[in-house]
């Protein structure tokens, strides 16, 4: 790519179409005035690249998982970054750092590392003590030597300042929303027009993220569809749970991941939004998902477990409930109650307040002064 701009190096893991994160830092390098390059991974079932305003590149990998997946990815992405002229890496997460950390050191470049979660604390390395070590060793031998870090929330800046003593600037995963956005009728996407919609969506619906226990719930759940829109770990329990209940086939639907323009009109037509997230991890329990922003920004309620970062969002603005326990009938019981009460209204008042407060404006100009002070 020939050019006479600044060349920022972007890399994430995943499939690039989903992430809306990254993709909003995407357009922000472009406004300090870098032309960028976004590397991550193909999958068979990748969505096509819309048409945006930056050059991608997907590796398409042999391995799909474990050790052998990783290193290939890692050693094919510091391989492509050596090749390409940049003036900035930019890594998303740990499981991309490595192979930034040693470009940036090799063309004595400037790195930024954006930590999306508690990496080291998923519960996918939960059972897996060697592997949780080698990640731990890796964020420990190269975090306390990066000057710009960034990540989600305020708590999970705690953390990692408290372990490596390196400041981290917080910048929320806000949705860049079009106020003037009309999203589709519930007609144009099929949906009933006479049941009330519940929404979980999310790129990374995974284990103990509560979808199993809420496709159950489903069962007890009076006049609703619930839409899941997504993909994880667990899509294929799912897909069979709802085939073998006969009680929730005509209530539950599933849609596998969608890209944001098509995601936000189901959003926009839903009646209740969950995250329903279980506190079996550090990562989940200060976790603050980018789908609660969402929600906000369509301006349904939120029916959430009780996580920290997300209970104080919920509390401050009024505008949804909590979830007790993971037990069916639970979830059953305060959906029912929500879906039908005089309450209703009045979150939807407050959501109009959320709204208009929580903007990715105010968080944009963050990221702006920290790149342009590089």
């Amino acid at each position: 790519m020939f050019t006479t701009k600044k060349i920022a190096f972007v890399s994430v893991i995943n499939d690039l179409v989903t992430d809306n994160r990254v993709n909003k830092t995407c357009m922000v390098l472009i406004e300090c005035g870098y032309d960028v390059v976004l590397v991550g991974r193909k999958f068979s079932n990748s969505l096509p690249i819309p048409n945006w305003s930056f050059k991608t590149i997907r590796l398409k990998m042999i391995f799909k998982k474990g050790p052998v997946f990783y290193f290939f990815f890692n050693l094919r992405l510091f391989f492509v970054g050596l090749i390409n002229k940049t003036d900035l890496f930019y890594a998303n997460d740990l499981d991309t750092l490595a192979p930034m950390f040693l470009l940036s050191k090799l063309k004595n470049k400037p790195l930024i590392y954006d930590s999306h979660e508690l990496f080291c604390e998923v519960p996918e390395l939960k059972d897996s003590r060697i592997k949780k070590a080698i990640w731990q060793k890796l964020e420990a031998y190269i975090i306390p030597k990066l000057k710009i870090c960034i990540t989600v929330n305020d708590s999970i800046a705690k953390i990692y300042e408290a372990r490596y003593n390196v400041p981290f600037y917080i910048i929320r995963n806000i949705s860049d929303f079009d106020q003037t956005f009309i999203p589709q009728s519930r007609a144009q996407l099929s949906m009933p027009e006479d049941k009330k919609i519940i929404l979980l969506q999310g790129a990374g619906i995974n284990v103990d993220r509560g979808a199993e226990e809420l496709i159950d719930a489903m069962e007890f759940v009076q006049n609703a569809v619930l839409y899941i829109i997504g993909s994880g770990d667990v899509w294929e329990n799912l897909k069979q749970k709802v085939s073998c209940n006969k009680n929730i086939q005509n209530k539950v639907v599933l849609i596998n991941k969608l890209p944001k323009s098509e995601l936000i009109n189901y959003t926009f037509n839903a009646d209740i939004g969950l995250s329903i997230d279980k506190n079996t991890n550090l990562n989940y329990l200060y976790s603050l998902p980018n789908k609660i922003f969402d929600y906000i920004q369509a301006e349904i309620p939120i029916l959430a477990s009780r996580l920290p970062e997300i209970e104080n969002i919920i509390l401050h603005y009024k505008i949804g409930d909590f979830i007790d326990d993971h037990n069916p009938k639970t979830i059953a019981n305060k959906l029912n109650e929500m879906l039908y009460s005089q309450q209703l209204s009045s979150y939807k008042k407050y959501l109009t307040i959320a709204n208009k407060e929580i903007t990715w404006k105010s968080e944009k100009e963050k990221l702006l002064t920290i790149i342009k002070n590089i």
